[in-house]
């Protein structure tokens, strides 16, 4: 499912005009990536949390080379599924 299929179902489930869901949709994910920004946690009961993982600097090789290079320390976003939604998919 990609993005307009997302907002032609959420437009579909509340009756709303395809604009107007694709609003609501927008919102939540700059909320979401606002939280994320900050460092909060964004925690949806039953669907699962978002949170930030620090990754620390390294070193690597380049596999053509095999020169040493340093590779920046960043920050990535992960998700963790909460039970209900787990329970969910593992159902027969």
């Amino acid at each position: 499912m990609n993005k307009m299929e997302l907002v032609e179902h959420i437009a579909a489930r509340t009756q709303q005009t395809k604009t107007d869901a694709a609003a609501a949709l927008d919102a939540v994910l700059d909320g979401i990536t606002e939280a994320l920004k900050k460092g909060d946690e964004v925690r949806l009961v039953g669907f699962g949390t978002f949170g930030v993982k620090h990754r620390a600097a390294s070193k690597g090789r380049n596999p053509t080379t095999g020169a040493e290079i340093d590779i920046a320390a960043s920050n990535s976003a992960r998700f963790k599924v909460g039970a209900s939604l787990k329970a969910e998919l593992n159902k027969k």
